[in-house]
């Protein structure tokens, strides 16, 4: 019987399911395939041979070692070039601060050639005397016009004028640094340098041309006198320029006149005047004018009418209507003790005193 499958011998040449003619393209004949080298590789080398059928991925500790390399690459490179611009900046380095030179003073009383002028009226002794013009208060004591200098600009000098201003205020005109309650306002505008001399000052006074309270401030025995008017009469002026390349100087020379009566007296007691000259020089430097502080460099006061014989180094002791200065010379100077002070005294002119 006859199956479903193919004969034996195969689909005879030229039957309908022959498909020699469809497969002709890819099939070898014996010769072909005898002559074939077959080989057979091992694993090892079909791994060598062929590329793996997937794509690795890096390891994370791989990419973590990677990534700390490079960051540490680029903080050195950041810090290499920091010291580098350090050392080759263009504007150089700042120069070193100087030390604040030391205050120099001279304190000269003023004695007068005769018995005080007063007058119940404080408006009426300023009118009659050479103060009649002056301004009252902060008012006499106006900035002047301003400008650039080599090597400062004009809002540096401005600065370092109002600074100037607000010390003098500070020291001549406030009611409390006057009477000697307080020294803090003028104080703080004192340069940092100078505060030992300054506070040395106050806490042990000394005539030595260098420790007197009354050459950084005016300040007016509160057990002799008080004020009669605190509308103080002041003229003056202010200049600045340049000292060097890294100091601006301001000079000051300002004339007070404060009304004063007996320290206790009634306010019907009579007045009179007493007059402080204060010609002061002073240094900034450019943190000086950062900070709006001062270096006092020199200060002269004139003041009278006082008395030669009277210390005036911690407290200024005026002489008051009626009264006439003692009879007495200032202290002795010794030319032998180069650190010491002249001590001198002076004649206060009777055009300097109110006429009544």
């Amino acid at each position: 019987m006859g199956g479903p499958g193919d004969p034996p011998e195969g689909t005879p040449e030229g039957g309908p399911g022959g498909a020699e003619d469809e497969y002709r393209s890819v099939v070898f004949d014996e010769s072909f395939v005898r002559a074939a080298r077959l080989q057979e590789f091992s694993a090892q080398e079909r791994m060598a041979d062929h590329a793996p059928a997937v794509r690795r991925r890096p390891s994370r500790h791989r990419r973590l070692t990677r990534q700390a390399l490079i960051l540490v690459v680029l903080i050195a490179v950041a810090f290499g070039t920091a010291i580098y611009m350090g050392v080759r900046h263009p504007y150089g380095s700042p120069p070193a601060r100087r030390s604040a030179e030391s205050l120099r003073m001279t304190v000269i009383p003023l004695a007068p050639q005769g018995k005080v002028p007063g007058a119940a009226d404080a408006e009426s002794l300023y009118a009659r005397s050479p103060a009649a013009p002056f301004e009252t208060g902060a008012e006499g004591i106006p900035l002047p016009a301003s400008r650039s200098t080599a090597h400062f600009s004009d809002g540096q000098v401005v600065t370092a004028l109002t600074t100037a201003k607000d010390y003098i205020v500070r020291s001549s005109l406030y009611p409390e640094v006057l009477t000697g309650r307080e020294v803090r306002p003028a104080r703080a505008l004192i340069d940092s340098a100078q505060l030992d001399q300054f506070d040395q000052s106050f806490d042990h006074p000394a005539a030595d041309g260098r420790h007197a309270p009354t050459g950084w401030v005016v300040r007016i025995d509160p057990a002799r006198a008080q004020l009669a008017d605190d509308r103080i009469r002041v003229s003056g002026s202010l200049r600045a320029t340049e000292a060097d390349s890294s100091t601006l100087e301001v000079t000051a020379d300002h004339t007070f006149v404060y009304a004063l009566r007996a320290t206790g007296a009634p306010a019907g007691a009579r007045a009179s005047l007493f007059t402080v000259r204060r010609a002061l020089t002073f240094h900034f430097d450019r943190d000086d004018l950062r900070t709006h502080q001062v270096q006092l460099i020199n200060s002269s006061v004139q003041a009278g009418p006082l008395a030669c014989a009277e210390d005036s180094s911690a407290y200024l002791r005026p002489l008051l209507a009626g009264q006439t200065a003692r009879s007495g010379v200032p202290a002795g100077t010794n030319p032998y003790d180069t650190d010491s002070a002249p001590a001198l005294c002076g004649t206060l002119a009777a055009d300097a005193q109110p006429k009544v």
